[in-house]
């Protein structure tokens, strides 16, 4: 950081016992000023990382578009409710434990996502 000589040629005596007090914060308050700023801290996005992309995403969004964002996220609710009730009865047919049908249905949603169902 560069100092003005107006300031660098400032007794310390004087600093210190307040005859150029005020010169002296005119001079730095600016150079002090200039590094600080607010604080500004970025929002969390929740969402989709994939959101737009994937082979089911514009049918999914043109589907949205026409019949309204409301009524889209109740039948897509239902359609997850469904899928999952699949998936469930999948995991009791063939034995699999509690922890392994929450495995199934998070690879499910990766896949939806990947896919563009959750555009």
């Amino acid at each position: 950081m560069a100092i003005t000589t107006s300031i660098a040629t400032t007794s310390f005596s004087s600093c210190v016992s307040g005859e150029d007090y005020g010169m002296l914060i005119r001079k730095v308050q600016p150079l002090v000023n200039a590094g600080m700023g607010k604080a500004v801290r970025s929002r969390p996005m929740m969402g989709n990382v994939n959101a737009g992309k994937g082979i089911f995403a514009p049918i999914v969004v043109v589907t949205r578009n026409i019949v309204g964002k409301k009524r889209f996220n109740q039948l897509r609710g239902k359609a997850i409710a469904l899928h999952s009730q699949v998936i469930t009865e999948f995991c009791k047919s063939i034995g699999a434990d509690q922890k392994q049908r929450q495995g199934l249905i998070r690879l499910a949603k990766k896949n939806g996502e990947r896919l563009g169902f959750l555009a």
